[in-house]
């Protein structure tokens, strides 16, 4: 299981839930009550599931497509360490993930 922190835009802890690896984060944070939309149901073709992660959980994930990349470029306070919740799979002992302003 992996640890999941999922913070406010502000940084302070919105809530701690636990997750299995290979879940997706889009997933994982509807279900725990998340403000993430995913209005293109994973298909690439919004950014309405932006978020942004801990740097450390950034740097193991594969890198974004050049589809990710483009939404990223449209989204609303995106970040060096942005990416679209419906592209991340839940990997390692802990994820934090920060709702963007």
């Amino acid at each position: 299981m992996t640890l999941i922190r999922f913070l406010k835009s502000d940084g302070s802890l919105d809530r701690e839930v636990e997750a299995a690896e290979g879940d997706n984060l889009l997933d994982v944070a509807q279900d725990n009550g998340q403000p993430l939309e995913g209005t293109c149901g994973k298909c690439i073709s919004c950014s309405t599931c932006h978020v942004i992660l801990a740097p450390e959980d950034f740097a193991r994930l594969p890198d974004a497509s050049e589809e990710e990349e483009d939404l990223l470029d449209l989204a609303g306070n995106a970040q060096r360490f942005s990416r679209l919740a419906c592209q991340v799979t839940i990997n390692g002992p802990t994820m934090t993930v920060r709702m963007p302003a």
